[in-house]
């Protein structure tokens, strides 16, 4: 065996079903060679004319060590730097641009290359058309903090007129922002979670507000009447989820079947969600985001979790949780179900405040913004549904 594949001997299992993987992903994009650092890109990311898009190469690769690789990116634009590569496209850009990244160690040794198809939306895309959103999310929709600045984007010129639904309006809410969001929760707890006389001030601790029973029955995940008694009745267009870190940070990383059976078993309850959403909203789309990286700093997590928790084990679980939503998500256009690129754009260093392992600052949460209104933006160039 040589040195640089006994360098990266201990990545094997995760190689192995990395390989079946990208076998699987959109043939329209170049087969991704993710290699033993399991380089992972969606087939598809957003930006907007005028703002500028991000990759930050954390996100993209399996390591403790990703300063110690050399990055490369071919798309004819931007600039790359020591940990991302940065564009901000004009208007002239607007359309589809290929964006090739590839990884190698500090002798030239490739690592692994795959590629993106970066869509960009004009800045007026939508522009007075309406929009009604729902957003669903654990505590990092809870904070608002993206909620809101999503919010302030589409409020700027050249922007649909916007609206949110949700229950749940936090006292830091700006005006007309809603969501479903509460810490801690998971696709099984919207999915479930019942009590039939829930304490007013402990809202988001005790039920589902999409799970109902009637005069004692067995409670039952009941979108139709969520979206009667909370909406008004009205459908959202957009019905955006960001959940998986209570989900699965308390998998087992060092057991690579067992992980993706934990895994499988999350992905089936976001499904019986998905499902119920699609259902009563038939013309809905339903937006998954992809589940966020964490805080790159190992003093973080110790502060949050004093050991029980490692940032490395948190890392690989993210990391193969993401090649999973994408393969799992992926060709479901059928069923309304869409991805979102949200862990692209979120900086694991300056996006976090040193001593929060998986919570963002408000530079953090702006950056996931940015992912759900380029989604968004790019999305509203389709016409509505009929």
């Amino acid at each position: 065996m040589t040195a640089t594949r006994r360098r990266y001997a201990w990545l094997l299992p995760l190689v192995l079903m990395g390989t079946a993987a990208a076998r699987s992903e959109d043939s329209k994009t170049v087969k991704a060679d993710r290699g033993p650092l399991q380089l992972t890109l969606p087939p598809v990311c957003y930006c907007v004319a005028g703002t500028e898009f991000t990759l930050w190469f954390e996100n993209l690769v399996l390591t403790q060590t990703p300063g110690k690789y050399k990055y490369k990116v071919e798309a004819g634009v931007g600039r790359t730097e020591a940990r991302r590569w940065s564009w901000t496209p004009g208007a002239s850009d607007v359309g589809k641009r290929t964006v090739t990244v590839s990884v190698t160690d500090a002798e030239g040794t490739p690592l692994g290359k795959a590629s993106t198809e970066l869509r960009i939306a004009p800045a007026d895309s939508g522009k007075g058309r309406p929009l009604t959103l729902l957003i669903v999310g654990d505590s990092l929709t809870h904070a608002t903090a993206y909620p809101n600045e999503l919010a302030r984007l589409l409020s700027q010129p050249g922007n649909p007129k916007w609206s949110m639904l949700g229950t749940h309006r936090p006292a830091n809410a700006t005006p007309g922002v809603a969501h479903e969001g509460y810490g801690g929760w998971t696709w099984e707890r919207f999915n479930t979670l019942f009590t039939a006389k829930p304490d007013p001030e402990k809202k988001g601790q005790q039920s589902s507000p999409f799970v109902f029973a009637e005069d004692g029955g067995k409670p039952a995940l009941d979108i139709e009447r969520y979206l009667k008694e909370h909406a008004d009745g009205k459908t959202p267009d957009v019905v955006f989820f960001l959940l998986g870190i209570n989900d699965c940070f308390g998998a087992k990383p060092d057991d690579p079947a067992r992980l993706d059976e934990h895994i499988d078993r999350v992905l089936a309850q976001a499904d019986i969600l998905l499902a119920a959403f699609h259902k009563a909203a038939p013309k809905a789309t339903l937006a998954v985001g992809l589940t966020t990286p964490g805080n790159v700093r190992e003093g973080a997590f110790q502060a949050n979790y004093q050991g029980r928790y490692p940032q490395w084990g948190w890392k690989r679980i993210q990391h193969r949780l993401v090649q999973k939503e994408l393969e799992h998500f992926a060709g479901r256009e059928k069923e309304g179900i869409a991805i979102v690129p949200t862990e692209i754009e979120l900086d694991p260093l300056d996006g976090y405040p040193d001593n929060n392992a998986v919570h963002p600052s408000t530079a953090g949460y702006n950056q996931v913004a940015r992912s759900i209104y380029a989604w968004l933006k790019n999305h509203l160039l389709e016409p509505p549904a009929p």
